[in-house]
C-alpha cells in the first residue's frame, strides 16, 4: 500500500471521529434542551396546581363574605320584625324572606365547608407536589450537568482531533489532500478498498486494469464509478 494511501486512511479515520464527536455534541445539546423543557413543564404543572389552590381560597373567601352579608340581612329583617311598627302583610313578607335567606345561608355554609375540605386536601397535595418538584428538578439538573461535562470533554476531544488532523494533512501532498477534500464533501468515506474486484464504497466491480494498478502501487487509483480513491489491503 502506498504511504500516501496510509496517510489518507488515517485522515479518513480522524474525520470519522470528528463526525461522530460533532454528532454527539448535537445530541447532547438537544438533550439539554429537552431536559430544560421538562423542567419548565414541571414548573408549569406546579404553577397550575398553585393557581387552582389560590382559586379555591378565593372562592372560600367570597362564599364566607356572602354568608356574612346574608346573616346581616337576616338580622335586619329580624330587627324590623322585633321593633318595627309594620302591617301584618309586611310582617308575613319579612318572615318569608327570613326563611328563604336562612335556607340560602345554610346552603352557602355547606358550600363553604366543602370548599374548606377541598382547600385542606389541595394544600396537602400541593405540599407533596412542591416537594416532588424539588426532587425531580434536582435529578433533571443533575442530568444537564452530566451532559454539559460530556460536551466539555467532547469539545476537548475535537480540539485534539483537529490538531492531529492538521499534522497528518501536512504530511500528504497538497493535491491529494484537495482531491480527498473534494470527495469527502460528497462522500462520508472517500477511501475504499478493492475487495474481490469490487469497490467496497459503491459496491460496483472495477476493471482489471484498475485492480492491477492498485495492486502494483502504480500511483493513486480511483474507482471509475464513484471516483473514490482505491487501495488493496
Amino acid at each position: 500500500m502506498l504511504p500516501e494511501i496510509k496517510q489518507l486512511l488515517e485522515l479518513q479515520m480522524i474525520d470519522e471521529q470528528v463526525a461522530d464527536a460533532t454528532a454527539r455534541l448535537v445530541r447532547l445539546a438537544d438533550e439539554c434542551k429537552r431536559i430544560q423543557r421538562r423542567i419548565a413543564e414541571e414548573h408549569a404543572s406546579v404553577g397550575v396546581s398553585r393557581e387552582e389552590l389560590s382559586q379555591l381560597e378565593h372562592d372560600s373567601r367570597m362564599k364566607n363574605l356572602e354568608v356574612d352579608d346574608l346573616d346581616m340581612q337576616i338580622r335586619k329583617y329580624q330587627n324590623r320584625l322585633d321593633v318595627g311598627i309594620i302591617s301584618f302583610k309586611e310582617m308575613e313578607d319579612l318572615r318569608v324572606k327570613i326563611e328563604c335567606e336562612r335556607v340560602r345561608i345554610n346552603q352557602l355554609e355547606d358550600d363553604a365547608l366543602s370548599l374548606m375540605d377541598a382547600i385542606e386536601a389541595k394544600t396537602r397535595d400541593q405540599g407533596e407536589t412542591e416537594s416532588d418538584l424539588t426532587v425531580k428538578e434536582g435529578a433533571l439538573r443533575g442530568q444537564i450537568a452530566d451532559a454539559e461535562r460530556e460536551i466539555e470533554a467532547t469539545n476537548t476531544k475535537l480540539d485534539e482531533l483537529t490538531s492531529e488532523r492538521k499534522q497528518v494533512a501536512e504530511g500528504i501532498p497538497s493535491y491529494l489532500v484537495g482531491q480527498y477534500a473534494s470527495l469527502h464533501a460528497k462522500l462520508a468515506h472517500p477511501i475504499a478498498e478493492i475487495r474481490n474486484g469490487t469497490c467496497t464504497g459503491c459496491k460496483l466491480r472495477v476493471s482489471g486494469n484498475t485492480t492491477d494498478k492498485a495492486r502494483g502501487e502504480m500511483g493513486v487509483v480511483t474507482c471509475e464509478h464513484c471516483s473514490r480513491i482505491l487501495y488493496i489491503g
